[in-house]
């Protein structure tokens, strides 16, 4: 059986279906199953056992010349199932022109149609975790392959793989711009690509980046996107002792292997908390505008927030005073980070 799955746009959801994948590895061992994503997801399922190949969407995804491209080529691999994680309609043509045999995706934007297989939404879709939404999907893909429901109570793998070589390239990265490894290594996210609502305020991070080198001795590096260098370099400025700045001066690939030999992250709500709690580094997430019930790193040992009447609100920019945020103490968290790293 030949199977197809159409990845997730955004990094934290790619990671969030990770669990979805194994059991899908799972329920079909035999199966040749392909990953139909962004360019960059490469970066976190390189080292997978749970997919056996990566198909790259077209940077211009959105054109009818693309479609029909990637329309041919699933036509060309003669796929027999399509799993969609996302729910667009465009998705869903694209498996109706790639001539797919069975379509799995949710019931959104009058797409059903065109899928073979339509689930209905989950009425509890805003009250659980993501990761069971997609996995929700491959037990119906299962339900009807199978006739079977097997991993309805099973606990969801997370673990994601990063070989020792990555490893060690990233211990070299890390030497090269001075980081002392026989110390704690702590990494900051301190952007957020998506939203400026998610953003601790930079003068707190300057002083948790203080806080952390001068009463605990760890080194600390800044790291995220080049779309979140201006904020990373903004912490840096209102800092006494200086982080390294690695903000976009990695792939991701590189920013993963990082975060994967790094003793502990503290960030937003963003991608680079999910992949730091997958590859086993304890992480300390933020939230403000956001909804941890649904999208929290799946086993981050801490969640911080404070709960205010207005949150969660989901804007992008707050349109009062931002205090779902400002009012998570410098002092609170380091503290929570100290307990974490002792």
């Amino acid at each position: 059986m030949k199977i197809v799955v159409r990845g997730t746009n955004w990094i934290g959801d790619a990671v969030m279906t990770i669990p979805a994948m194994r059991e899908l590895r799972r329920i079909f061992p035999e199966a040749k199953i392909s990953l139909h994503t962004r360019s960059w997801s490469e970066a976190i399922f390189r080292d997978s056992d749970f997919i056996d190949q990566i198909i790259p969407i077209e940077q211009s995804g959105g054109s009818l010349k693309t479609l029909y491209r990637e329309a041919r080529n699933w036509r060309l691999r003669k796929f027999d199932v399509a799993i969609l994680f996302t729910n667009s309609f465009h998705t869903a043509l694209l498996s109706k022109l790639g001539r797919v045999r069975k379509s799995y995706g949710f019931k959104n934007e009058a797409r059903s149609f065109l899928l073979t297989n339509p689930v209905d939404m989950p009425k509890w879709k805003n009250e659980k975790h993501q990761v069971f939404y997609y996995l929700h999907l491959i037990g119906e893909v299962e339900r009807d392959v199978h006739g079977t429901l097997t991993g309805a109570n099973s606990v969801p793998r997370f673990d994601l793989t990063v070989s020792d070589q990555r490893r060690v390239e990233a211990r070299q990265m890390l030497e090269r711009i001075g980081v002392d490894l026989s110390k704690p290594t702590v990494a900051l996210g301190v952007g957020s690509a998506n939203s400026r609502a998610k953003r601790w305020p930079a003068r707190n991070f300057s002083g948790l980046c203080d806080r952390l080198q001068d009463e605990l001795n760890a080194e600390v590096i800044l790291i995220g996107s080049k779309d979140e260098l201006e904020i990373s370099n903004e912490v840096e400025d209102r800092s006494k002792l200086k982080p390294k700045i690695l903000t976009g001066k990695t792939n991701l690939a590189e920013a993963v292997a990082i975060l994967a030999i790094s003793d502990l992250l503290v960030s937003n709500d963003m991608g680079l908390a999910h992949v730091s709690s997958a590859v086993g580094t304890k992480t300390l997430t933020l939230f403000g505008p956001t909804n941890p019930i649904t999208t929290r790193p799946w086993i981050s040992e801490i969640i911080v927030r404070d709960d205010v009447d207005c949150s969660p609100c989901m804007l992008r920019d707050c349109p009062i005073d931002h205090r779902c945020m400002t009012r998570i103490t410098p002092d609170f968290v380091f503290q929570k980070a100290a307990d974490l790293l002792n």
